[in-house]
């Protein structure tokens, strides 16, 4: 099963931009739907961002679309999601997920459907 670690989170002013990390061990990220979700004070993980294995499609919650992006760099074994814009709603722990069957391709907004996941790394956005 792979491992995942992620990095990055921070503290941040509303407006600015954090690029998060997560590095996979154990296995390659070119070979799972890597996605994002996070987890906000009181509130349940929802998700964020989700990229098959083909990397040929990525997927946003819709009101995150136009600043949240997600990328990967297989060289580096690395899943990245850069957020701009950040907004106080924003803050929350923010998890990396592999999946490794099919149905995460397709369910990929379920966190159900993810095997492995990520320690989280908070993000606190400041008004």
């Amino acid at each position: 099963q792979v491992q995942l670690v992620e990095s990055g989170g921070g503290l941040a002013q509303a407006g600015d931009s954090l690029r998060l990390s997560c590095a996979a061990s154990g296995g390659t990220v070119r070979g799972y739907t890597m996605g994002w979700f996070r987890r906000a004070p009181g509130k349940e993980r929802e998700f964020v961002a989700a990229m098959r294995r083909s990397a040929s499609y990525t997927y946003y919650a819709d009101s995150l679309k136009g600043r949240f992006t997600i990328s990967r760099d297989n060289a580096k074994n690395t899943v990245y999601l850069q957020m701009n814009s950040l907004k106080p709603e924003d803050t929350a722990v923010y998890y990396c997920a592999a999946g490794a069957g099919g149905v995460s391709e397709i369910y990929y907004y379920q966190s159900r459907r993810y095997d492995s996941w990520g320690q989280g790394t908070q993000v606190t956005v400041s008004s």
